[in-house]
């Protein structure tokens, strides 16, 4: 059965005439007939009692038209959602983002966004790169931005480079400040310093403790175990350091000293990645389009 075989059912259905139906559909009426006839054969029953000068439908032919006329419609409203999507007049797009990212970076970028296509939907997966990476691979997410580099044995994606981003070192402006006095902290000047540290998996707490122990030192945790808010909210409180990205640091200033790291300091690189296997839609092309850009 044939999508253009149930166009020209309804049509003669509709006019109880097949030249008049082959007009409406714009085919030649010997065409239209010869494609109702293999419809026929194909359900194995008439649908219309041909009568000179009167065409009716047979029972056959009265159960298919409804149907028929919901297939047709069906396929209408698709075909308009479809072109809605490639207009980027509605659709989804899902991204995923690290925290900080989604207090430093997204805000700006989704604003610009939502303000140019309305009616796109946009749904954020809050969450370290380790999980995203999973999420991405099992297809719950169109893009991520993520931590480079990847974890081990990540599944086959396509990054693009977004930023380099220096981190900084935030503190209680009560408490004495890092760094000995200096213009800059080193790593080093974090031994012995009570930090505030982000839960396993945060890509910022790994690269944090793997600095430390480069440094000759393991870190003592005044806390430990909480997403970006709560990290400042005790920053601010007087419980300790913590080191967190510059962005961050800059939107989240009010109530924070914040101290540069000094030379060669610590940096960590965000991309912007999705599947190499599946193209994002449109709508995510888009968004990763103005995320580049910005």
């Amino acid at each position: 059965m044939q999508f253009q075989q149930l166009q020209y059912f309804v049509a003669v259905a509709e006019t109880r005439h097949f030249t008049r139906a082959a007009e409406l559909v714009h085919v030649a009426q010997p065409s239209l007939s010869q494609q109702i006839k293999a419809l026929e054969r194909e359900l194995g029953a008439d649908l219309f009692l041909r009568a000179r000068g009167n065409i009716t439908l047979t029972d056959a032919g009265e159960a298919l038209l409804p149907l028929a006329r919901r297939i047709l419609a069906d396929a209408d409203t698709a075909r308009h959602e479809v072109q809605e999507l490639v207009q980027l007049r509605s659709g989804r797009v899902r991204l995923g983002a690290t925290p900080s990212l989604c207090t430093g970076l997204l805000p700006d970028v989704l604003r610009s966004f939502h303000d140019r296509y309305p009616g796109i939907q946009l749904l954020i997966e809050e969450s370290g790169s380790h999980d995203l990476v999973r999420e991405l691979a099992r297809g719950a997410l169109d893009l991520a931005l993520i931590v480079l580099p990847l974890p081990p044995a990540s599944p086959a994606l396509t990054t693009v480079e977004l930023l380099r981003e220096d981190l900084v070192v935030v503190s209680s402006p009560e408490a004495t400040a890092p760094g000995r006095g200096r213009g800059g902290v080193q790593i080093a000047d974090l031994e012995g310093e009570r930090l505030v540290m982000f839960r396993h998996g945060y890509d910022l707490r790994e690269l944090t403790v793997a600095a430390c122990r480069s440094a000759g030192f393991e870190p003592q945790f005044a806390v430990e175990g909480g997403e970006m808010d709560a990290v400042l909210g005790f920053v601010r409180a007087g419980l300790g350091l913590a080191v967190v990205p510059r962005m961050v640091a800059a939107r989240s200033g009010r109530g924070l000293r914040v101290t540069p790291l000094a030379r060669p300091g610590l940096h960590r690189t965000i991309a912007l990645a999705h599947r190499s296997d599946v193209a994002p839609p449109r709508a995510a092309r888009e968004l990763q389009r103005m995320l580049l850009e910005r």
